[in-house]
């Protein structure tokens, strides 16, 4: 049986070259502990039924499993975390995060006993809250959004500023895990770590191929955030262009991936009265005289004039929920645009969102059920060059405002 080769810790040329790693998180006990009380506090516009969202995401690794075909496709970010905290100096490393990042806290009157915590127990507190002193601390149910954690970018990867107090403590998780866990040694001074001033998270940026990425200003990213990214890029990577598009500073659609995502390299699934109808809220970023430290922004009228000002390539655009604009507002509401790709052309949504799934059925992707696929497909999922839609049964999952990309954080994919 011939060998295959080792996954690159980082290797993100594009949003559908075929997945070969990605971290997720199944939700767990940190999600029971949202309530009615608390749930506004967790940014969380309901209670999921936490065993069946728990049935629901199985079904979604076991997609990613067949069609990558690989035993470690698919890493858990608390087993990545619990490994981590094997090292003493990482447990010590994450509680300073904590201090540091969330002084409100008042962590620090906890300091030696957070520190004396053992693997089990520090991880315990990380996600839940909970730990056998009277520490104030909320659980992190956002954890099940690995997709804000971070952002991989050609070799590099981005840590995200998460924006809000609730998924603080996300972002000092999994820069403890890029700082210790030996996954990461050889290739730790490819973390991009961006000012605390600014804030970024993972939803708001998309590689469209090696040398362009598009960026959200959005209510989770400032414009700050974006300059920071764009800097980055443009100076350690082989992004030479950088699009902003300038979001409504609404829940309804916190990231870009919310109103936009690629099905494969020049089919988009849209949210047409943001992607389509708005005008003016896009942007070229570019270096004034070949310097990525001094940036102006170019107007364009939309994102589809901007992606094909710097690629050269025609797009298509297909309708979240189809031709209706209320079926369009409802199945955006429902993560109807967040679809993620596994490989060009195939991709995986809600099967709630039966009008954005008849669009892309008019642009020649066959639609099927999770389970049906994995029983007609199997392995040559990730061979095969068939259009796919993937239904994933999500009535659970759906309801904490987040679809298959933002539950998905590629590490690598194909070149």
């Amino acid at each position: 049986m011939p060998v295959e080769p080792a996954v690159a810790p980082f290797h993100i040329l594009s949003e559908t070259n075929a997945l070969r790693q990605v971290v997720v998180h199944t939700p767990g006990e940190e999600m029971a502990l949202v309530s009615p009380e608390n749930a506004d506090e967790l940014l969380f516009d309901d209670i999921l039924f936490l065993e069946e969202a728990r049935e629901e995401h199985a079904m979604l690794i076991r997609l990613f499993q067949a069609a990558v075909g690989r035993e470690d496709a698919v890493l858990q970010v608390t087993d990545l975390l619990r490994e981590t905290f094997e090292a003493a100096e990482a447990r010590t490393a994450f509680v300073d995060g904590l201090i540091e990042r969330m002084p409100y806290r008042n962590f620090e009157a906890y300091e030696s006993e957070l520190k004396g915590l053992d693997t089990d127990g520090l991880l315990r507190f990380a996600v839940t809250g909970q730990a056998p002193f009277p520490v104030t601390a909320l659980p992190i149910p956002n954890l099940l959004f690995t997709r804000d954690l971070s952002a991989v970018v050609g070799e590099h990867v981005l840590l995200s500023h998460a924006a809000t107090a609730a998924r603080a403590p996300e972002s000092v998780i999994m820069g403890t895990i890029y700082a210790h866990h030996p996954r990461f040694a050889a290739v730790r001074d490819r973390v991009i770590v961006l000012p605390e001033d600014v804030s970024f998270e993972g939803g708001d940026l998309l590689v469209v191929d090696e040398r362009v990425v598009l960026i959200g200003q959005s209510e989770r990213t400032s414009l700050g955030g974006v300059l920071a990214v764009a800097r980055e890029l443009l100076t350690r990577t082989s992004i030479e262009h950088v699009i902003m598009v300038n979001l409504p500073k609404a829940r309804y659609c916190m990231h870009l991936d919310t109103v936009f995502t690629f099905a494969d390299a020049e089919t988009c699934v849209v949210f047409p009265p943001i992607i389509e109808e708005a005008h003016d809220h896009t942007f070229i970023l570019e270096a004034i005289d070949g310097d990525p430290s001094d940036l102006r922004l170019r107007p364009c009228a939309t994102l589809r004039d901007a992606l094909e000002d710097v690629t050269g390539r025609a797009y298509t655009f297909v309708r979240c929920g189809g031709e209706d604009p209320v079926r369009q507002r409802r199945e955006q509401w429902t993560d109807g645009a967040n679809l993620f790709a596994i490989r060009p052309g195939l991709v995986v949504g809600y099967d709630r969102n039966r009008a954005t799934y008849d669009a892309l059925r008019s642009e020649g992707f066959h639609v099927v059920d999770a389970e049906s696929f994995l029983d007609f497909y199997g392995d040559s999922a990730a061979t095969s060059d068939a259009r796919i839609a993937v239904r994933l049964s999500g009535n659970e999952l759906s309801r904490g405002r987040g679809g298959p990309r933002c539950m998905t954080m590629p590490l690598a994919r194909s070149t």
